[in-house]
């Protein structure tokens, strides 16, 4: 299918694009005020869903930051988050209307400069925000500067009162954050390594300086009332309990409509301008149909709104990470989606733990699970079936089943038998104990112990503890009695051989 046909360049780029994701997700959950796991959600379904209904190759869809403003004046306004999202659910049925209008074109009637101060004031906004948090006051998640600048009736020394609230170590880390992602932009840097997200650089050279402070015992070590603490959940329960839901006894409220009219029209006009942009910035200048990607968003959006996500549209720093990146087709963003489920459903499922304890019981185990890991996981990466679905779960264990079947194989031929040498005066003494059951798998190893077993040796095959030895094996070692050991003068000795092998020992080497 030509939908598999460039995972060789979707697959490393939909690892980029994850990579930005979900900073992006767990922030702007965290900037609109709403729980982390409804920023994951929103990432997930804007990659998975959405991207599989577009037909835009290139596009990235997820919670959006230019969406940030507007969802917190609504949560505050509505009361609670489960009402927000029936305004949410209401935002994608809109959004799935005007697709099937064909509204798409509707962008092209808003002027320019309209659309972008709309922009510019929710960029405002979103920075105003963030800046308690940039100098690590994070008594309020939602970010108000009021906390920083008490205007009322205090004196003009309490202007004074922001840098008691300053932390320095984590302003140190803001600042060199933001040097990065300004740096990153300049043509000299951009040119080289443009490819390389410059929010993604930020994000790991915070992390680094973080761990750098932690590592020398710095007060400047930003601890984890700083830190972004991502839900994992420790039981399937827990997992499902993350979900919220709407409650739809507010889905006819007027102040909810409007909040989902609202929604559905800024999400749409940035939706379309990402879009547009996608476009001109795609190598092979491929054209979105903008009416199907409005139907992919308003289901989107209903999806996300039903099971509790934040609000989605087609978003530009995702899209142009992907296209920087070398992604070709639609399978970049799925792939992305797919990581960002795997990272919240697989937290705690997947134990690095786990990986040690199977080695420690011995590779005849650790191979079969890591076969049993390796194909589920190959078959999702490659798309052969659904992500999750039993088609690949099944394949993934019986090939584990096979695997270990043959690792028991292996282990039995290395162990069907166990031989030691003696020296002394006379020359070399061997002693062949072979196991409780032996098959013809093990017959060649069988002949090529005996076969390299040095002239004028003894060797002494015992079958005290066997209850069953093969045909072929029994030949072996008559043939060796009889005729190789007589040639090589190396005296045989068998015992502990049940009657019915007809099995007697051979006397001394006659001297051949």
């Amino acid at each position: 299918m030509k939908l598999f046909s460039n995972l060789r360049n979707d697959i490393p780029s939909g690892l980029v694009v994850f990579l930005v994701a979900l900073p992006l997700c767990l922030g702007i959950a965290l900037a609109s005020g709403a729980p982390f796991f409804s920023g994951m959600i929103a990432g997930i379904v804007g990659g998975i869903v959405v991207a599989s209904i577009s037909n835009s190759n290139l596009s990235v869809s997820g919670p959006a930051a230019g969406l940030a403003a507007l969802v917190l004046a609504a949560i505050t306004n509505l009361g609670a988050f489960n009402v927000f999202l029936c305004a949410v659910v209401i935002a994608g049925l809109l959004q799935t209307g005007m697709g099937l209008l064909k509204l798409g074109g509707v962008a092209n009637y808003f002027p320019s400069s309209v659309i972008k101060g709309m922009l510019t004031s929710i960029g405002i906004l979103i920075i105003a925000k963030q800046i308690p948090h940039a100098c690590g006051y994070d008594r309020d998640e939602k970010g108000h500067l009021a906390q920083l600048f008490p205007f009322g009736d205090e004196d003009w020394h309490e202007l004074l009162k922001p840098l008691h609230h300053i932390d320095l170590g984590v302003f140190i880390i803001c600042i060199v954050s933001l040097a990065i992602i300004i740096l990153w932009e300049r043509p000299v840097i951009k040119k080289k390594v443009g490819f390389i997200p410059g929010a993604l650089v930020a994000v790991v050279t915070a992390v680094i300086i973080n761990q750098l402070f932690k590592m020398a015992d710095s007060p400047l070590y930003a601890n984890e009332d700083h830190l972004v603490q991502i839900p994992a959940p420790k039981s399937i329960q827990e997992f499902f309990g993350f979900f919220t839901f709407p409650d739809f006894t507010h889905f006819f409220d007027g102040n909810v409509i409007m909040a989902g009219i609202m929604i559905a029209i800024i999400a749409s006009l940035e939706t379309l301008l990402s879009i547009e942009a996608v476009d001109n910035i795609d190598p092979e200048r491929n054209v979105t149909n903008t009416n199907r990607e409005l139907i992919a968003q308003g289901v989107g959006n209903t999806v996300s709104g039903l099971i509790g996500g934040l609000p989605i549209t087609s978003v530009i720093v995702r899209s142009s990470a992907n296209v920087h990146s070398g992604g070709k087709s639609k399978m970049s963003a799925i792939f992305h989606g797919v990581l960002l489920l795997l990272l919240v459903t697989g937290f705690k499922l997947c134990k690095f733990s786990i990986f040690k304890q199977i080695w420690n019981q011995g590779k005849y185990q650790f191979v079969p699970f890591m076969v049993t890991v390796g194909v589920i996981i190959g078959i999702d990466l490659l798309g052969l079936y659904p992500p999750l679905k039993g088609e690949g779960l099944l394949i993934g264990v019986c090939s584990g089943i096979f695997a270990g079947i043959g690792a028991i194989l292996l282990g039995n031929l290395k162990n069907s038998y166990f031989i030691h040498q003696e020296q002394n005066g006379q020359g070399s003494t061997y002693t062949i104990k072979l196991s409780e059951e032996v098959s013809f798998l093990n017959k060649a190893a069988i002949k090529q112990s005996l076969d390299q077993l040095p002239h004028n040796s003894k060797v002494s095959i015992d079958a005290s503890g066997t209850k069953y030895i093969d045909f072929d094996v029994l030949e072996i070692i008559k043939e060796f009695r009889d005729l190789k050991s007589k040639l090589r003068s190396i005296e045989v000795n068998l015992t502990g051989f049940k009657e019915e092998y007809k099995m007697q020992s051979q006397g001394a080497p006659s001297g051949h």
